[in-house]
């Protein structure tokens, strides 16, 4: 009898364990965020991290609207160029000639590699099937109707490189996971089946996931990033939707499909945004870059309009939601629960100066925290003597805003402009049903700094390439600037301005064409974020030391 008990209590406990999240608008958020968003039980919670962070790498949605046959494009790319479907469209797309490999492909599109099996903390990822996979992240494999079809997940923009590590859920400095949709949409729908078939020895099944993907990708519209690491994936949802009968549903017809509705403002104008990084979701209670959706559990938003990008049904999307109910608590639970790398795993942490970084801290609290929050150091702790270096760096606990601001601080108008556009996201009925309200803001949500070192490029735009430049009057900041990739901590990153290097410090590497920021153009503009912030009546309240110092802070978030 006692071990009967004991069996259902332990049974009663893990199934009262989670608690569905208040996602009404304005729900206050507690100090120190919600990373464990549905209050799990410490076992639940590690399981359904892990559950997550596969769902994160493989894209779990089986009814994904695009699903390209795996088998025969892998062959198309990889064969010799001697295949006249090969080079019929090479004609129609340069650059193919230069991939000997599909891995070649996702490379292209901004993948990385795996953690390796030896990484710990937020570099290292439970792995599908308990083995790190030979591929990249974020690509995977759906059966569908007895073939398999290729897709990509949400590791495709939100992974990244940090000088040879790939860290989830943080910001893909470089996704091009536009590019895919665009170069598709130009050569699938001259591609006859047939031919396919005929050059690729696709099966029967094979083929018919080609002639799915081609009638799914009459109901997405596409728009071309303005600059290499910003994405239009917004974009592509809101004229995908114009692209759909207005039923509710907003699926697919041929009628819409040839007659689009305009849109007075995406059409003409840019609303591009970089990747957010996970770990300040658990801060807020309003999502993207601007703070328009105000409601909603914002994974489950994402894997809808990411479904409206791909062209899917979304009756049967719908359904999938609704049957696969533990997914999205998986993912959501991995989303919030991520955490930032440290600058001190790349540097020792002496390079840190401690007193310098205790005085911007001041700087800080006097300048910045009322709009980005305050940040406990173990530094301020009465046993900080007995820490180590690195310890004494770390903040404790962070609190920030109850509930999530937006502030116009005059930057770079264009992307929160655009989210008019999105707010006819609301008419859907998976959206009504779902709480999801959008409503265009009149600025950005000032983000919690957390990690705010490993995030350069700053702004929603990438527009600003370091800190040094960011507390820099607007008319003083460069014009353009070059990107790179972070593979070498030495070069690659200016550990005093916290962020890209520049000017006579870029690596030469990066000076192409494709890596040049011109913050000219219309949405990477760099303005605003100084005055009434360290500019007072035209004149910097900060001298160079205070802003040195407040650097030498930020970079301990």
């Amino acid at each position: 009898m006692t071990k009967f008990f004991f069996l259902l209590t332990l049974i009663s406990a893990t199934a009262f364990a989670q608690s569905e999240p208040d996602w009404t608008a304005g729900v206050p958020v507690p100090p120190g965020g919600r990373s464990n968003i549905y209050s799990w039980n410490d076992f639940d919670f590690q399981a359904t991290l892990n559950k997550g962070k596969i769902h994160a790498q493989v894209y779990p949605v089986t009814v994904t609207g695009m699903l390209p046959p795996y088998e025969p494009v892998r062959r198309l790319i990889e064969e010799k160029n001697s295949n006249p479907l090969r080079k019929w469209i090479q004609s129609l797309m340069k650059g193919l000639s230069g991939f000997r490999s599909f891995e070649d492909v996702l490379k292209n599109l901004g993948l990385h590699k795996y953690p390796l099996e030896n990484e710990r903390g937020v570099y290292a990822v439970p792995y599908p099937n308990e083995i790190r996979p030979d591929t990249l992240m974020g690509f995977g494999l759906i059966e569908r109707n007895g073939a398999e079809g290729f897709t990509f997940s949400c590791a495709a923009c939100h992974s990244s490189n940090l000088f040879g590590k790939t860290v989830l859920g943080m910001t893909n400095r470089f996704p091009r996971a536009n590019e895919f949709f665009i170069k598709a949409k130009k050569v699938m729908p001259l591609m006859d089946p047939h031919i396919f078939q005929a050059y690729t020895r696709a099966t029967d099944a094979e083929t018919a996931l080609l002639v799915e993907s081609k009638e799914r990708l009459k109901s997405v519209a596409l728009k071309q990033p303005i600059a290499l690491g910003l994405d239009t994936s917004l974009a592509q949802v809101s004229l995908s939707l114009n692209r759909r009968a207005k039923d509710g549903y907003a699926n697919y017809s041929d009628k819409a499909a040839r007659s689009p509705r305009a849109d007075a403002y995406l059409d003409n104008k840019p609303a591009d945004s970089k990747p957010a990084v996970w770990w300040n979701v658990k801060y807020k209670n309003r999502w993207l870059s601007d703070g328009s959706v105000l409601s909603g559990n914002p994974i489950f938003t994402n894997l809808i309009w990411n479904e409206i990008g791909r062209g899917a049904d979304l009756h049967e999307l719908e359904q999938w939601l609704a049957d696969n109910d533990h997914i999205i608590k998986e993912l959501t639970t991995a989303v919030f629960a991520s955490e930032a790398p440290h600058i001190t795993d790349f540097y020792p942490a002496e390079k840190i100066d401690l007193g310098r970084a205790k005085a911007g801290e001041q700087i800080f609290k006097n300048t910045c925290a009322k709009c980005h929050g305050h940040y406990e150091k173990a530094w301020n702790l009465p046993q900080a003597l007995v820490l180590s270096a690195a310890e004494r760096l770390k903040t404790v606990e962070v609190r920030y805003k109850e509930k999530t601001p937006v502030v116009n601080v005059g930057t770079d108008p264009f992307r929160r402009q655009g989210m008019k556009s999105l707010e006819q996201l609301n008419d859907l009925e998976i959206s009504k049903k779902n709480g999801i309200v959008i409503k265009a803001q009149e600025g950005y949500v000032p983000p919690p700094l957390v990690g705010i070192w490993a995030r350069w490029p700053y702004m929603h735009n990438n527009s600003i390439p370091n800190l040094c430049v960011l507390l820099t009057p607007a008319k003083k900041r460069p014009s353009i600037y070059y990107s790179g990739e972070a593979l070498n901590k030495d070069t690659d990153y200016d550990f005093s301005c916290g962020g890209y290097p520049i000017g006579d410090k870029t690596p030469k590497a990066w000076k192409t064409r494709e890596h040049l920021y011109d913050t000219r153009n219309p949405g990477m503009g760099n303005m605003g974020h100084d005055e009434g912030i360290f500019i007072k009546d035209g004149k910097e309240i900060l001298s160079a030391e205070d802003k040195y110092n407040l650097i030498q802070f930020l970079q301990t978030l």
